[in-house]
């Protein structure tokens, strides 16, 4: 096939690189063994996806050779006392995430969200030029550029320096720091303080889960308002979103067991919010107990529909094993008959949820030749563990390939449409999850 060439001409290169040691090659893995709230000794297992290498540590070949990515138990337990689903195997975060390759901007759809967000906090809490916009986990400005751009301070807190250099660059008061209650005391003591803290999607990559909360009411204002969001687990198990489940997740999480943390740390949630982002998300509006924010029908709804579905007790999380391992079948089935029928297999965007559905699913170079990506940092690395080439965007273009797996499905009509030239010459584009369908 005429891509192996290209692929390895590109890759070859890197190989004559020296392989270097990466932050997750000396990463410490070590069994939580107790609940990451309250201690319990974890018993209850929700799913186990065998050993998998951390999402995002795409190698050279060279460095491949050597084992950089090698793989870390992936066992998720629900506690049985709180109810927090979360890994009982702990990479410590500045393995992961002090040199981070995922840049928030390469998506269009996920900028155009940050915008829409920043629009409906100004109008909603009246933010202007005397306010403070604090952002957790920033990634690249992607979201407080909107708020900079309006006039009103923000300021960045981040623990990739690789990527809080792109925020400032783009004019967005960026600090390289893992969040907590010391950062957040260290901010306070220097005055100051958040009207509008923003948290999304941070919860899940935080192993202190208790401390970052603290951290928030610290430096949350008297009046401020801190938004959160995350992943919705209950959409997470009725959609079977196992590829969403990598070692940079630590937890997976509803409403209860947030408006839980939230009460040890003397703050309460006023509003929900329900997303269409990442499968299915929460944002979840919170302030401290004292605040004049009234509780709104959003909290109450969300509410109901988690113990309706049973996620109020460790009974409701039986049974999602099963259903794992149905759709990772299904997929492996669907490669087998590809394959047999000589059609070419590509993949389209090299995401961390891509990474857990390959290696879970044991796909090779054989069956998926390549992935493509726009992200320059992946471009001629390799996905972890399977060792799928990753090409510029261009290659399937030029390859057209009979069939592409969109591997971040929840972008599936954004890169659909990018892909329209390749579907309407007769390449099939397909989704695994939440079950296997033609886009």
């Amino acid at each position: 096939m005429a891509i192996r060439p290209r692929a390895v001409e590109g890759l070859a290169a890197l190989t004559r690189q020296a392989a270097t040691d990466l932050p997750y090659a000396a990463a410490v893995s070590a069994s939580a063994g107790c609940c990451r709230i309250c201690g319990t000794e974890l018993r209850r297992s929700f799913v186990d996806l065998g050993s998998t290498p951390l999402a995002n540590s795409f190698v050279t070949p060279a460095q491949a050779v050597i084992g950089l990515d090698r793989p870390w138990k992936l066992h998720v337990y629900v506690c049985e006392v709180c109810l927090l689903t979360q890994l009982g195997t702990v990479i410590p975060a500045e393995g992961i995430f002090a040199d981070y390759a995922y840049l928030s901007s390469y998506s269009s759809s996920w900028v155009a969200h940050a915008r829409r967000y920043a629009e409906a906090m100004i109008h909603r809490f009246r933010l202007h030029e005397d306010s403070l916009v604090i952002e957790v986990a920033s990634n690249d400005g992607y979201l407080l550029q909107n708020f900079v751009a309006a006039g009103i301070p923000a300021l960045g807190i981040e623990p990739a320096a690789n990527v809080a250099e792109i925020a400032q660059n783009r004019g967005v008061p960026t600090e390289v720091a893992f969040f907590g209650a010391d950062t957040a005391r260290a901010l306070a003591d220097r005055g100051l303080r958040a009207d509008l803290l923003v948290a999304n999607n941070v919860l899940a990559h935080v192993p202190d889960v208790v401390g970052f909360i603290k951290g928030v009411a610290i430096v949350l204002a008297q009046d401020g308002v801190a938004t959160f969001e995350f992943p919705h687990l209950l959409r997470l198990i009725e959609d079977v979103q196992f590829d969403t489940i990598y070692h940079e997740h630590y937890s997976y999480f509803t409403l209860l067991v947030v408006e839980r943390l939230l009460r040890s740390a003397g703050l309460r949630a006023f509003d929900v919010e329900q997303l269409p982002t990442h499968g299915g998300s929460l944002r979840v509006f919170a302030c401290h107990a004292a605040a004049g924010f009234a509780e709104q029908l959003g909290v109450a709804t969300v509410r109901k529909a988690e113990r309706q579905a049973q996620l109020d007790r460790p009974e409701g999380y039986a049974g999602f094993a099963p259903r794992v391992a149905r759709v990772q079948q299904e997929f492996r089935a669907f490669l087998a008959a590809e394959h047999a029928a000589r059609r070419r297999v590509a993949g389209y965007g090299a995401a961390a949820k891509g990474s857990t559905l390959l290696n879970t699913c044991r796909v090779t170079e054989a069956e998926m030749l390549f992935v493509v990506d726009r992200n320059p940092a992946k471009q001629f690395k390799l996905m972890p563990g399977c060792h799928i080439p990753i090409l510029p965007p261009e290659e399937m273009l030029r390859e057209k390939p009979e069939t592409i797996v969109i591997l971040p499905w929840n972008l599936a009509d954004e890169i659909a449409a990018e892909l329209a030239p390749l579907r309407e010459a007769g390449t099939r584009l397909w989704v695994a999850i939440p079950e296997l369908r033609q886009v």
